[in-house]
């Protein structure tokens, strides 16, 4: 069976993948970005993040260590430039300055930063599925599940994001400028966090 589908690689993967991106975690960083906007446009950067998400971690997946041995690049660079981008975003929503932007343009920013990546494909998740792809170690059976885990996680992701309408109902126009506001404290720390681990891994040499 292992040869067509390995459930052990699937399981792991799957695990792993929903920790480190934490779907439900995503929603507060989402609502703070996308709250005022109409259902139908939440509804898109929902997609166009996701599908953001999707495509980075599959190309990582695919050619992960060649891409980063080619460019000379280590996990703890991608965590240190993944923190910083994430701690410009952060202070944006700390000023409120990031709902001074066009909308256009606000648009592209939710599909791409911070939502598709780095806070959905980031750092750790990449790290991840390239360790997993090792793991596969050329066998058809688990790379097949370990694709289907990427998938799984994705779909998960989607549904989070997708239906979190539900709580703008909840918390009106004021919660979402709290929220925003906690989103920002949350990405601030998360930064930190990433750029610690950056640090941390030059300091040991695995960068």
């Amino acid at each position: 069976m292992a040869e067509l589908f390995d459930v052990r690689i699937f399981m792991a993967a799957l695990i792993t993948l929903v920790v480190i991106m934490d779907p439900p975690g995503t929603i507060p960083v989402f609502l703070s970005l996308t709250g005022r906007k109409s259902k139908t446009a939440r509804a898109r950067a929902a997609r166009q993040a996701v599908l953001v998400s999707l495509g980075v971690i599959s190309l990582f997946a695919i050619g992960g260590e060649a891409i980063l041995s080619y460019l000379h690049i280590g996990i703890p660079a991608l965590q240190g430039a993944g923190g910083l981008l994430l701690l410009l975003i952060a202070l944006d929503l700390l000023t409120g300055r990031g709902h001074a932007e066009p909308e256009a343009v606000e648009d592209v920013n939710v599909a791409l930063v911070p939502l598709g990546t780095p806070l959905l494909a980031g750092p750790g998740a990449i790290a991840a599925t390239i360790v997993f792809v090792r793991q596969a170690d050329g066998h058809a059976g688990s790379y097949i599940a370990l694709g289907a885990a990427i998938l799984a996680v994705h779909l998960f992701l989607w549904l989070c994001l997708r239906y979190s309408g539900v709580v703008i109902r909840v918390i009106k126009d004021s919660g979402i400028t709290l929220l925003a506001k906690i989103a920002g404290l949350l990405l601030a720390a998360i930064a930190v966090q990433l750029i610690a681990d950056s640090v941390r891994g030059f300091i040991s040499g695995s960068g």
